[in-house]
């Protein structure tokens, strides 16, 4: 009886999810061919590639700043700290014995 309704229930699957997914498709499908690849090098265009234009390869400071982010180790600014602090509390040195 289980195996029945095992085979029932997988029937009953694949026809639905065929019914949502939908069949093998008949229909042929174009696709769009490229060129073969040949040798033949196009010259590149003057307006960009040209003896006035920015070469990236350059480093460029802006605004006077001394330091590049290229550098290994970017200079650190030293601050010591003078005061010392205690947790203990003030003595008073004008206090009389008896």
């Amino acid at each position: 009886m289980i195996v029945l309704i095992a085979a029932v229930s997988a029937g009953l699957a694949y026809f639905v999810a065929s019914s949502l997914f939908g069949g093998k498709s008949e229909n042929g499908v174009t696709v769009q061919t490229i060129d073969a690849i040949t040798s033949d090098i196009d010259e590149p265009n003057k307006a960009i590639f040209n003896k006035d234009a920015i070469n990236p390869s350059v480093e460029v400071n802006v605004s006077g700043t001394e330091s590049s982010a290229t550098e290994a180790e970017p200079e650190a600014t030293e601050e010591t700290d003078t005061s010392t602090e205690t947790d203990e509390e003030p003595t008073n040195s004008s206090s009389t014995t008896p």
